[in-house]
């Protein structure tokens, strides 16, 4: 810290010239405004942080802080995984090292930022700072691993349980206990061992079983959704391989990730099917060597279904119109050096030309291996159509920290659609990215290792 300190009792009318236009210049400073709040996992502290990014004629990070009221984790123990957002509030999963018999669960943080849609847009305010309003964590959550948000309603796997808790956020009030709220997470049946789930129109969960052998593989479990829960799985189907890791729905149809390629079903809202009735769809992506190409996760945008596959220069983005009758999986090549792997495939439609879709190029901490981030422009024409899919460019970006599942790249876009905001756990730094010349404005450090991200809300409204 620089300190300034005048000395004995005189100052000169020159200090007192010098004092009056350092006021004037910093009255004349437009005040920083609010372009959104930002909500890092530190994988260090097994903690929530948070931030606003500040604008004036800099893009800034304001003070950092740990979301009030966030629980005490064991950092030998206990893990945060993924987290998403809905109606004003981001849920967060809890994970332990004893298969959940330790501490496992949620915790669901108010994030203080109020929207008011207007049509075309929204205005945005930042009335109070993000505080805890529920948690739980204790030995009977099933140690959750995969979190998801359909239709502003969250599911978190419960892989112990062999099912789910539903979570709808929305009509929270300010006033509501916590007793209150947990009145809303509801458990339903359906998948196992380390379930990937999707959900369709609220009405019905695809909750899958991750076995590869044995009377489970492939197995697929189909179950009613409703608000106060349900007491039995519908029905149960099986895909051809099994393997299943990765699950989401999209256009009436939902799809898998078994070991072989992707496959997917129409969607059966009302449970009409008997199980012999469900026709599966495989996509046939092709093998790598002797092994076929599969993917672990997937990501929708609008009307479009993506994932990645392969590893260094095999890598590549699919890209699947779901609105199709028939869908077919265009591949875009996306090559990385020997050593690193995608990671943090992310949809951005900025406010002028292409959607964007980033992909990370991460590595284990002891590979030698660049750090790289690559912008993909899927449609460079505009036409709704992606098989014109390019890559745009590759940008330099700080170091990863992957160990198993964390450690990764994260990015994150504020609600305006004008910036881009991602994480270097392996720097401990956090940097900001415009959308519209895709040039870096700031790397800033952080306490910690900062990992997955959420950016909630665009600039503050002036009135």
């Amino acid at each position: 810290m620089v300190s300034c300190r005048i000395s004995g009792g005189l100052m000169t009318s020159a200090g007192l010239i010098l004092l009056a236009l350092a006021g004037a210049v910093s009255a004349e400073a437009p005040k920083p405004r609010i372009i959104t709040r930002l909500f890092f996992q530190d994988d260090d502290a097994r903690t929530l942080k948070w931030a606003n990014v500040l604008l004036s004629d800099t893009v800034q990070l304001g003070p950092v802080q740990v979301v009030e009221g966030f629980p005490k984790l064991d950092t030998e123990r206990q893990t945060l995984v993924q987290m998403e957002a809905a109606a004003g509030m981001v849920l967060i999963g809890v994970r332990d090292d004893d298969d959940g018999k330790f501490q496992s669960g949620w915790v669901l943080i108010d994030t203080g930022v109020e929207e008011e849609a207007h049509g075309d847009h929204s205005h945005w305010k930042y009335p109070a700072a993000p505080r805890v309003r529920a948690s739980v964590l204790d030995d009977k959550q099933g140690n959750p691993a995969h979190l998801y948000c359909y239709e502003d309603v969250f599911y978190l796997a419960n892989d112990r349980r062999d099912g789910f808790t539903r979570f709808d956020p929305s009509g929270i009030q300010p006033t509501d206990e916590a007793a209150a709220i947990l009145q809303r997470a509801v458990f339903h049946p359906g998948g196992g061992g380390h379930i990937t789930l999707a959900a369709a129109e609220k009405r019905v969960s695809y909750a899958t079983w991750i076995d590869r052998e044995g009377p489970n593989k492939g197995r697929v479990d189909v179950t009613a959704i409703r608000s106060e829960g349900t007491p039995k799985i519908g029905y149960t189907f099986h895909l051809p391989s099994g393997g299943l890791h990765g699950a989401t729905a999209n256009q009436g149809k939902v799809f898998f990730a078994p070991s072989e390629g992707v496959c997917w079903v129409a969607a059966d809202p009302d449970l009409k099917l008997d199980p012999k009735q469900v026709t599966v769809h495989k996509l046939d992506l092709g093998k790598e060597g002797d092994k076929p190409r599969r993917t672990g996760a997937f990501t929708t945008f609008g009307k479009h279904v993506a994932f990645v596959s392969g590893a260094g220069p095999t890598t590549g983005l699919y890209l699947a119109d779901a609105s199709a009758a028939t869908v077919v999986a265009h591949r875009l090549p996306v090559p990385m050096a020997d050593g690193n792997r995608p990671a943090g495939l992310d949809f951005v439609q900025p406010r002028k030309g292409s959607p964007l879709s980033l992909v990370f190029h991460d590595h284990p901490a002891d590979v030698d291996a660049p750090n790289k981030l690559t912008v993909i422009e899927v449609d460079p024409n505009l036409d709704g159509n992606w098989t014109d899919a390019r890559i745009a460019q590759e940008l330099d970006v700080g170091k990863s920290c992957v160990e198993g599942h964390s450690g990764h790249h994260s990015v994150t876009f504020d609600a305006d659609r004008r910036r881009a905001f991602f994480s270097n756990p392996g720097d401990g730094s956090l940097s900001v990215l415009s959308l519209d010349d895709r040039k870096v404005l700031l790397n800033t450090q952080v306490s910690g290792v900062p990992t997955k991200l959420l950016a909630i809300g665009g600039r503050a409204s002036s009135h």
